[in-house]
């Protein structure tokens, strides 16, 4: 076996610009590889990111009150309970519910809130709103209002309102100024601008209102009980199974974020499914330069093949040659690439620190091992048939010409 990879190193050596161009055309190919893994993964979080970040990874509200079937009487009689309609859905028995949640593992943080839709007035221009009433100290707990905030602060009372920029540009209000807040209950409140934010959703920007717990409670005559528990996790992939706990724990309703971003997560398989195809071409690529190398080297080297045989050489020793020198040319060729990877994307930040326009690649996403990997063993493949083709040289054909 070392003698075989003394006449293995030999070949290589011997056309040091050959061998150099192929190390160099592996090298580019894992290159390839590596940056679009990067690339494609990064772009995958960074997308999350941009949807996700400002949205629960798990909302948990009270069962569903919508009409449904019980079991029909004696005379064929359907019986049927209905919603009442006058009365709001809420979660009477949160503060049973919220230490058990937040004692599970994974679980950053949790919001309680109040939920309802009203109107914001001032003087003679009226603005409909959603109203979300949260517990004082974590108005940023779900969505980053601090870091969005472009005027006032985060800091709520029972008095103050936080509203998006696009609801105050609309109101024509500013921070420190009154409005009047009405809620679908009837109920109208004088709360004074405390802050204004810019999160970049229009959803949020012109519609939302952010007040005070209590302040809800009053909007919308809640003296006891939550619309809802809104939670964040450590690892957000893991919201479908949390929601299916919590839900089979609680018997509460617990609903992912992945139900209602369906259309993200199949266009993140698309893309996902592309970049692998692009990844498989740059693999090939890597095969195909490996095999033709070889198989040129091996047509060059059929007298010192045949002389090898004649020797006494076997067939298997002859193979293991050529694989040798095909194992080293993709061992290097991933190395170098890996490395150039590595050095070429570390510069650029993770995308959960990327600007808006930058490129979102990540390079923890790189897939050096895999790369390395594969392309060694791809060049191993290739060398395969070169190798074979070798072996079956015919000492005596070739020894004379």
């Amino acid at each position: 076996m070392l003698y075989g990879l003394k006449i293995a190193m030999r070949y290589l050596t011997a056309s040091k610009a050959q061998t150099g161009l192929l190390i160099a055309g592996v090298a580019v190919g894992v290159f390839v590889f590596i940056f679009m893994s990067a690339l494609i993964g990064g772009l995958a979080v960074y997308l999350v990111q941009r949807t996700v970040g400002d949205i629960a990874h798990v909302t948990v509200q009270a069962p569903s009150r919508d009409a449904v079937s019980l079991l029909p009487d004696s005379a064929g009689v359907l019986v049927v309970q209905q919603r009442v309609t006058n009365q709001r859905e809420q979660l009477r028995t949160a503060d049973a519910f919220v230490p058990v949640i937040e004692a599970l593992p994974g679980v950053a943080v949790t919001s309680q809130q109040i939920v309802g839709n009203g109107f914001l007035v001032r003087g003679m221009v009226t603005a409909p709103v959603g109203v979300t009433g949260v517990e004082i100290g974590k108005v940023s707990a779900i969505a980053n209002i601090e870091k969005a905030l472009v005027d006032g602060s985060t800091d709520l009372s029972n008095s103050t309102v936080i509203i998006g920029k696009t609801l105050a540009h609309d109101l024509g209000i500013g921070v420190g100024q009154v409005a009047r807040l009405q809620s679908d209950r009837g109920v109208e409140r004088a709360l004074v601008v405390g802050g204004i934010f810019e999160l970049g959703l229009d959803a949020l920007d012109s519609r939302a209102a952010f007040v005070s717990l209590a302040t809800a409670r009053t909007l919308f005559e809640l003296p006891q009980g939550i619309s809802r528990i809104e939670i964040k996790l450590d690892d957000l992939d893991q919201a479908d199974a949390f929601a299916a706990r919590i839900a089979a724990e609680t018997g509460l309703q617990a609903t992912s974020w992945t139900e209602g971003n369906a259309q993200l997560l199949s266009g993140l398989q698309a893309q996902g499914s592309s970049g692998t195809l692009i990844k498989a071409f740059a693999l090939i690529t890597i095969v195909i330069g490996v095999a033709s190398a070889l198989l040129l080297s091996t047509y060059r080297r059929r007298p010192e093949i045949g002389i090898m045989r004649a020797m006494g050489a076997s067939r298997g020793f002859v193979i293991f040659v050529f694989v040798t020198q095909g194992s080293l040319i993709g061992i290097l060729g991933g190395l170098i690439g890996a490395g150039l990877g590595y050095a070429a994307l570390s510069p650029f930040p993770v995308p959960e620190l990327a600007p808006p326009g930058g490129l979102p690649v990540d390079v923890r996403q790189g897939a050096y091992g895999l790369a390395i990997g594969l392309t060694a063993l791809g060049a191993i493949l290739a060398s395969i048939l070169p190798a074979r083709s070798a072996a079956r040289v015919d000492p005596v054909s070739v020894i004379g010409q």
